[in-house]
């Protein structure tokens, strides 16, 4: 039996002067944006997996900011990852049989023409980004054009995973130190360690975190990315002999690799 959910869809091509929106300090200080409602509401067709709805127009709502746990989804030969599915019937609970309120921090789509929205469940507000990091069913995953509520969504992360909720009970989701990197290769990880030194050649920051750079890992900053560190105050040199916690995928150049795009993948710890 299929079950039925409902959205309440936003309008998100008309400049907001023509909606006649409004924003709280809130909603400005988090860098959402809340777009006036039409009238209009669809069913939801299916969860496609913990971070991903289908709405019966066929239109994909990506929970943006959020990484959960992945399902194959018909691609050949993929292993789902541990608690995926765990993950998937925790987003039916979450909105099973309620409205949810689309807000946007950033990009509203991506490449793949899915909606990237930030989802609050109706009436009660619940922000259900938030309910699936604190309940450890998925992790933080933000993008240059995409970094709204970062601050809580961390949080939020960070309590599960000293709870040892959902993921930060398996090894597969754990923090990982520079050393172990090697066999991580093409995979999403969250590294922690101390930035030994720090180095600006050419079009490249790399912050080096052994002393051979041609073997150990590395999170490197192209110029293209420069300005968002300066726009937020942020000299990329201080992190150097400091304990940071870094996030993104893993690429293999002279050693482990991690592009860093802007500032929000990094947490200094100290």
């Amino acid at each position: 039996m299929r079950h039925v959910y409902v959205i309440s869809l936003f309008l998100v091509l008309l400049p907001t002067s023509l909606l006649g929106a409004s924003e709280s300090v809130a909603d400005k200080d988090s860098g959402l944006r809340r777009e006036a409602p039409i009238s209009l509401k669809e069913a939801v067709r299916e969860i496609t997996d913990g971070d991903t709805l289908v709405l019966d127009s066929g239109a994909i709502v990506r929970l943006v900011g959020i990484q959960a746990p992945k399902l194959p989804l018909g691609r050949p030969g993929f292993k789902p990852w541990p608690l995926a599915e765990e993950a998937h019937k925790a987003l039916q609970e979450i909105t099973r049989g309620r409205a949810v309120q689309m807000r946007f921090g950033g990009a509203r789509q991506d490449r793949h023409r899915r909606t990237l929205a930030h989802l609050y469940r109706q009436p009660d507000g619940l922000w259900i980004q938030g309910e699936m990091l604190r309940l450890g069913m998925a992790r933080v995953y933000t993008f240059s054009d995409n970094r709204a509520l970062v601050t809580e969504m961390l949080a939020l992360e960070g309590e599960a995973r000293a709870a040892r909720r959902g993921i930060w009970e398996l090894p597969y989701y754990s923090v990982r130190s520079p050393a172990e990197l090697n066999r991580l290769i093409d995979s999403f990880q969250i590294v922690q360690g101390k930035v030994l030194k720090f180095a600006k050649i050419s079009d490249y920051i790399f912050l080096n975190f052994g002393a051979d750079y041609k073997t150990d890992f590395t999170a490197v900053i192209e110029r293209r990315d420069w300005a968002r560190f300066k726009a937020a105050g942020i000299d990329p040199h201080s992190y150097e002999g400091r304990i940071i916690r870094v996030r993104g995928w893993l690429d293999n150049w002279n050693g482990p690799m991690l592009r860093v795009s802007h500032p929000e993948q990094i947490e200094v710890l100290e």
